[in-house]
C-alpha cells in the first residue's frame, strides 16, 4: 500500500473515533494573516485605519456564500480552519478584534489581519502600496496587550491563560510574497532566518505575558497554490510534481521554512518547559488532499485549480481576482480544494482542521494540553 493511501486510511480511522473536546479550552486568541482573519481587515478599512486602492480582499460576493451566505471578511466560501477549531472546543466563532469594538474576551478574540507580515516595513524594505506595520505580527501582539485589562478583569490572567489556546500564525507568507511574485527567489531564502527568529521572539513575548498553550502552524505547500502556479506558468516540466501538479522547488522552499520554525520551537520549548507548544503541520495536512483528492470528496480534475477566479490554466489570473466583476466561481465549491488561488474552500479547511485536532498533524498532539474534557460529535 502506498504512503498516501496509508496516510489517508489512518486519518479516516482516527476521525471515525474522534470526539469533540468541549471544555478543554474556554477561549482562543488568534494571530496571523488571511488564513485565519475573520473580519479584521475589512473592518479596519471601513474605519479608515487601513488604506487600499482596490476592492478590499475577501469583502465581496461570492466570499462567504457557502456557510454565512454573505462576505464576512473570511478568505473562503465559508468557514476557516480556526472556525472549525473553535467549534470543536464548543466555543463561538472568534470575533475580530477590530480595534476593540467587537472584542469578546470571554470566548477569545481574533487579531489576525489579511496581509499581515512577520517583519516590519523597515526590515522588509518591500515596495508595499501602503504601510503594513499597523497590522504586522508585533502590532497584533500590542493589540493583545491592550486587551489584557479586559481579559483579566474578573479573574487572574494566569487562571484564564491556563484554559486558553493561542493560535499563532502562520506568519511569513506575506513577507516572502513580494520577492516570490517578482521571481527573486534568492532574496526570499535570505529572509527565512529573519522571519523565523522574529516569530520565535514574538512567541517568547507571549509566554512572558503568561500564555501557556500555544499552537504554531507552519507554511502551507505554496507550490500548490493556483496563484503561484499562474505566476510561474511555463516553468520546465521537471519543476512539477507529477502526482500533484505542484511546483516542487517552491514546496521545498516552504519545507525549509517549516524546518527552521520547528527547530526554533524546540529551542523555545526547552527554555520554557512549563509551556505547551505544539507545531501544526499545515503543509502535510493540505498536501494529503492534493495527493488523494477523491478520498476526501474532491474532484480529481480540480486539485490545483481555483474555484473562484478569472480564467487561465489555474483560474487564477493575477489582474482580476475573485470577487471582481469579471471573475466567476464554480458551481460546487465543496468539490474544490482551492477557493481563490491563495486560500482554501470550506471543505478543505474542514479536513485540515480535523487532521490537526485528531493529532495526526500536530506535534505533540494538541489534545495533550487538555486537563478536562467532555464528549461531543464531529460536525
Amino acid at each position: 500500500m502506498s504512503l498516501p493511501i496509508v496516510a489517508c486510511v489512518l486519518l479516516l480511522t482516527v476521525l471515525a473515533s474522534s470526539q469533540f473536546v468541549n471544555g478543554c479550552y474556554t477561549s482562543i486568541f488568534a494571530f496571523g494573516d488571511s488564513i485565519i482573519d475573520t473580519g479584521n481587515y475589512i473592518s479596519l478599512i471601513s474605519k479608515g485605519l487601513l488604506q487600499y486602492d482596490e476592492i478590499p480582499n475577501c469583502s465581496t460576493p461570492p466570499y462567504g456564500e457557502t456557510f454565512f451566505h454573505h462576505p464576512t471578511g473570511r478568505c473562503s466560501d465559508g468557514r476557516l480552519i480556526i472556525d472549525f477549531i473553535a467549534e470543536h472546543y464548543g466555543l463561538p466563532l472568534l470575533p475580530p478584534y477590530s480595534g476593540g469594538g467587537n472584542a469578546n474576551p470571554g470566548g477569545g478574540v481574533n487579531f489576525a489581519v489579511i496581509g499581515a507580515p512577520a517583519l516590519t516595513d523597515d526590515v522588509l524594505q518591500a515596495d508595499w502600496s501602503y504601510s503594513r506595520d499597523n497590522i504586522s505580527m508585533m502590532s497584533q501582539i500590542n493589540m493583545f496587550k491592550s486587551l489584557l485589562p479586559s481579559i483579566c478583569k474578573t479573574s487572574s490572567c494566569d487562571e484564564i491563560f491556563d484554559k486558553s489556546l493561542i493560535i499563532f500564525g502562520s506568519f511569513g507568507s506575506n513577507d516572502y510574497a513580494p520577492t516570490m511574485l517578482s521571481k527573486r527567489v534568492e532574496d526570499a531564502y535570505r529572509l527565512q532566518p529573519l522571519i523565523v527568529n522574529a516569530i520565535g521572539s514574538a512567541i517568547e513575548e507571549l509566554i512572558k505575558l503568561g500564555v501557556v498553550n500555544i499552537m504554531v502552524p507552519g507554511m502551507l505547500p505554496v507550490g500548490c497554490l493556483a496563484g503561484c502556479l499562474a505566476v510561474y506558468y511555463g516553468s520546465n516540466e521537471e519543476d512539477y510534481d507529477l502526482s500533484t501538479g505542484c511546483l516542487t522547488w517552491l514546496n521545498e522552499f516552504g519545507q525549509k521554512h517549516n524546518r527552521l520554525l520547528q527547530k526554533e520551537l524546540t529551542r523555545i520549548q526547552e527554555h520554557y518547559p512549563n509551556v505547551f507548544i505544539t507545531y501544526a503541520d499545515y503543509y502535510n495536512a493540505r498536501l494529503e488532499l492534493f495527493l488523494s483528492p477523491e478520498k476526501y470528496g474532491f474532484n480529481n480534475e480540480t486539485g490545483v485549480i481555483a474555484c473562484c477566479g478569472s480564467g487561465g490554466p489555474y483560474n487564477a489570473e493575477g489582474d482580476t481576482k475573485c470577487g471582481y466583476p469579471s471573475s466567476h466561481a464554480c458551481n460546487d465549491p465543496s468539490s474544490y480544494i482551492e477557493w481563490d488561488g491563495a486560500h482554501l474552500t470550506q471543505a478543505a479547511n474542514r479536513w485540515i482542521a480535523r487532521g490537526l485536532l485528531s493529532g495526526l498533524y500536530t506535534s505533540p498532539n494538541i489534545t495533550a494540553s487538555c486537563s478536562t474534557s467532555t464528549s461531543a460529535m464531529w460536525i
